[in-house]
């Protein structure tokens, strides 16, 4: 099953981990061929300790292995075929807006370290902050960056095999250019006998770890004041501010935008959809749903008020 997800271009990270769920309570219960009905794939699923999503996910994966075997001819019928999906929570992310992101900024230029051991890494955090604000990126690929991957003269990021196996080249900002252009200024005269091969410096020859920008990136909310818990509201989840919001406000800030000079985010979709590196642009369309932060935080007080 590896090398079939493997050939459509999935990852196969973590369909060992969902199906020893399966395994486990196949031990648990002693079953055998003849078990597996319906009934006990609606038992097995009410085993499953976690989040409704979580639960997906591994009742999914089982719905897969099993169509699997039916391919390859080794059962006749999918037993989980007729087993409905449970409804998910709407999910509503947290919005920066423009403003926001700029107040975020400042706090993680101000809270940067001026000696020389430790200047060069907190430019990295912040460079990798950035790229994720100014270009919509998810966490991975600016850490997974390396130095040959950054065209100056073109003004373009090359973003390989990241989520959904896809290479993109990205066109970025001239503003950005200058604050890559410095960083890498700053790092010639700072990393003596630099053999670290990523753009964004870590320890030794390594790239950044996400941790250490989680610990930036909220410190910096915190600072500014908008650091909010996340909330589920019968069944709407408001996420709190993570990193990843920064790629969902890109999106929504984008669209707004477009909207703004009186042309249809509808037709930018596929555009943008390219430029974030969605495999489609139907992906993309979830960010329709909130068009800025002000309605984002109306849909957070109009719930509330209404319990």
């Amino acid at each position: 099953m590896n090398g079939y997800r493997q050939s459509l271009g999935y990852t196969i990270k973590n369909i060992r981990s969902n199906l020893r769920h399966l395994d486990r309570y196949l031990k648990q219960t002693e079953a055998d061929w003849a078990s597996l009905q319906p009934l006990f794939f609606l038992t097995f699923r009410e085993s499953i300790k976690g989040k409704s999503s979580t639960i997906t996910v591994i009742v999914d994966e089982v719905r897969r292995f099993f169509q699997f075997l039916v391919r390859g001819g080794i059962i006749e019928e999918n037993p989980l075929q007729d087993i409905p999906r449970p409804r998910r929570e709407a999910f509503i992310p947290f919005v920066f807006s423009e403003k926001q992101i700029e107040s975020l900024l400042q706090a993680i230029r101000e809270g940067m370290r001026k000696e020389p051991g430790y200047f060069l890494k907190d430019f990295s955090v912040y460079l990798a902050i950035l790229l994720q604000a100014r270009c919509g990126l998810r966490i991975s690929e600016p850490l997974c960056l390396l130095r040959s991957h950054y065209y100056k003269q073109q003004k373009c990021l090359y973003i390989e095999k990241t989520k959904f196996k896809k290479d993109r080249l990205l066109p970025i900002p001239s503003s950005l250019v200058d604050e890559i252009n410095n960083y890498l200024a700053v790092r010639v005269s700072l990393a003596h006998n630099d053999q670290n091969t990523y753009l964004l410096y870590g320890d030794k020859e390594k790239g950044l770890s996400k941790d250490g920008i989680y610990r930036v990136f909220h410190q910096a909310v915190r600072a500014c004041g908008l650091d909010q818990t996340k909330r589920v509201i019968g069944n709407v989840i408001f996420g709190s501010p993570t990193t990843h919001s920064l790629r969902h406000s890109f999106a929504i800030n984008t669209l707004n935008s477009i909207k703004e000079r009186g042309k249809s985010p509808q037709d930018a979709l596929p555009v943008l959809a390219a430029y974030m590196g969605h495999c489609k642009y139907q992906y993309t369309a979830i960010y329709l749903k909130v068009l800025d932060a002000q309605q984002r935080q109306g849909l957070v007080n109009f719930t509330i008020s209404h319990l």
